[in-house]
């Protein structure tokens, strides 16, 4: 068992260093080695989770070696790119752990309560500042997240059991995080569509915070319709808890430098990733892992806690890589898959098929339908950077005739809906493993309607913007 551990740690460190090497320093020889440490990646982690628990990357590298052998394709070189297709998004997953480690240096979160209890002292406000805060808490910790920020409100509302209690408090953080997968720009998925579609960042973050926002205003409304249908005075109960909580918080000078450490945190690690893409050009799945990784080393150095930073790196070398290396194995997959199928005329048929539907049916767009596939890979299990790097890696090699930023937030608003009702994604399973409720109700009972009327909204917004421009 050792054995399997220390080759899955060796080979994803190799990995990660000749990533980040190769491209400063392109090297036919350290490129080779790196395609190599893919497979040893794949194949240490098969032997670590054993058939049973690797059924969905061992399914995606040997379909596409089916499809390779169907396109006449299957040499060496196909192999090798197949290990290559995915290593920008990998070096990511890798490096993108790092902002915890920041985050778990202070008690910034209970700083920012005592702060702003007047924000959170109804109903509506509570649910409304539980939806952005969770927003910017899954700027560091992607869907982390979700148990973070349900723990975080539990702990207020910890004495309120029931399935509308549930429904208060699981809506708010689930819709929040598939809301911020259009615009947080540390979202794997989110970067990797706007990188592969040629989007503008800008653009992509602004029509994304805009969608986020509206969003969250149907959240709210839906929100105020459920405590009416399960009869719940929440504001009452709030405001009893929170003068209960302040009786014992910080005092208001430590709680206030928290604060506002925590959002210079906050707008040094954004606005250093859009200051280098910006003035140097650098690509971005290449940006924001190294602008991670010196943040975050800046951040202890100042701290003056080099031991501190020595312990989080040998805790996530022991057992948070073994966690991601089942991550980093889908992606080389779902990498495999995608180098074999743009091989093939595969992306071709699937835009001539929906081009014909349109034929028969006018009104009828590409961009109503790619919704739809995100959602269906996401109900048969597909995590959302599993089914992005699918979907936008078969986009990427066809000619659409739509602005790169409404593909993307079609892309990402199909990424948003499954989240929100699949039971067999990770962000549903967190939040059922937080809660208690099984994924049926979490998902699909608890979010049906809001995700038809956000699909609305976003194809309203959309189908104006091609009609437009």
């Amino acid at each position: 068992m050792k054995i399997k551990a220390y080759g899955l740690r060796i080979a994803t460190i190799v990995y990660a260093i000749l990533h980040f090497l190769t491209y400063f320093f392109p090297s036919d020889i350290l490129l080779t080695v790196l395609a190599i440490s893919g497979f040893a990646i794949l194949l240490f982690a098969f032997l670590h989770f054993g058939l049973k628990g690797f059924k969905l990357p061992l399914m995606l590298f040997l379909i596409g070696l089916v499809v390779l052998l169907y396109a006449n394709n299957f040499t060496l070189s196909d192999i090798y790119a197949g290990f290559l297709q995915m290593r920008d998004i990998i070096g990511l997953l890798i490096i993108v752990p790092m902002i915890s480690w920041v985050l778990r240096g202070e008690a910034y979160m209970e700083a920012i309560l005592s702060r702003a209890h007047q924000a959170i002292n109804t109903s509506r406000k509570f649910y409304f500042s539980a939806m952005v805060f969770t927003q910017v808490i899954s700027y560091f910790l992607l869907f982390g997240a979700i148990p973070m920020v349900y723990q975080f409100i539990n702990d207020i509302l910890k004495d309120e059991k029931g399935e509308g209690w549930e429904n208060f408090k699981g809506t708010a953080v689930l819709r929040s995080f598939a809301l911020s997968t259009m615009w947080v720009v540390s979202i794997p998925s989110f970067i990797f569509a706007v990188e592969t579609m040629k989007a503008s960042l800008w653009l992509a973050i602004i029509q994304g915070m805009v969608i986020a926002a509206l969003g969250i205003g149907i959240s709210v409304a839906f929100s105020i319709r459920d405590e009416k249908k399960y009869g719940l005075d929440i504001t009452t109960v709030l405001q009893g808890k929170i003068a209960g909580i302040l009786q014992s918080a910080s005092s208001k000078k430590v709680s206030r430098k928290l604060v506002m450490e925590f959002l210079f945190l906050f707008v040094t690690l954004f606005g250093t990733i859009f200051a280098l893409h910006g003035f140097f050009g650098l690509e971005l799945m290449m940006t924001i892992p190294i602008v991670i990784f010196f943040w975050s080393l800046l951040y202890y150095a100042i701290k003056q806690r080099p031991g501190k930073f020595v312990e989080e790196a040998h805790h996530y070398t022991i057992e948070g890589m073994l966690k991601q290396s089942y991550q980093l194995s889908i992606m080389l997959g779902a990498g495999m898959l995608i180098s074999a199928l743009n091989q093939t005329g595969f992306g071709t048929s699937i835009v001539d098929g929906v081009y014909y539907l349109q034929q028969h049916i006018p009104f009828l767009n590409f961009l109503y339908l790619l919704p739809f596939i995100v959602i269906l890979l996401g109900f048969l299990g597909l995590g959302p950077l599993t089914v992005m790097v699918l979907v936008a890696g078969i986009l990427e090699s066809i000619a659409l005739p739509y602005p790169p930023e409404l593909i993307v937030l079609a892309v990402t608003s199909g990424s948003v809906i499954s989240i929100l009702l699949s039971p067999l994604i990770m962000p549903v399973i967190v939040l059922s493993a937080s809660n208690g409720l099984n994924g049926f109700k979490n998902g699909i009972k608890f979010n049906l309607g809001y995700a038809i009327v956000f699909y609305i909204l976003v194809q309203c917004y959309i189908q104006t913007m091609i009609h437009v421009f």
